[in-house]
């Protein structure tokens, strides 16, 4: 088991403070609490960051979420658990988490995004995405150990 590297969010404190205040701003998103779990999960999973990944899995157990669809969420593209919605966000979602493989070619998600959300709704799904991508790369790098306790 690898050990946490350094003590991060008290090292930086004011960078800590900021990264959580975009997260407060982001929580008062129109789009839901349950999709920014679910896609904050899904780039959770993309990242390999354990801390993230059982956070958010923890929250969408608490919104009411499924074992199956949690479960098959790394594999939603082969699944019926997911609406054309959650579909065009998780796809958004590995297109920006996946940059260097998919910069090049995403104007197909885009416009299907568009046809499900806002331009609002589109602007702060990708902040939510941008965010969790920092906090995902933020704890990987500094190790930061997910949970122990039970994932009911």
């Amino acid at each position: 088991m690898n050990q946490p590297r350094l003590p991060w969010t008290q090292i930086a404190p004011k960078a800590y403070q900021a990264m959580a205040s975009v997260n407060g701003a982001i929580a008062k998103s129109s789009l839901g609490p349950a999709l920014m779990e679910l896609v904050q999960t899904r780039a959770s999973q993309i990242n390999g960051c354990a801390f993230c990944l059982d956070m958010h899995a923890r929250t969408l157990r608490k919104h009411g979420e499924s074992w199956q669809r949690l479960n098959s969420l790394q594999t939603w593209r082969e699944v019926d658990f997911y609406d054309d919605r959650e579909r065009a966000a998780l796809n958004w979602t590995e297109v920006l988490t996946q940059l260097p493989d998919h910069h090049y070619d995403h104007d197909a998600a885009f416009e299907e995004l568009k046809a499900h959300y806002s331009d609002q709704e589109i602007v702060e799904l990708s902040w939510t995405i941008a965010s969790i991508n920092a906090w995902n790369r933020m704890s990987v790098g500094m190790r930061t150990p997910p949970s122990r306790d039970p994932l009911e």
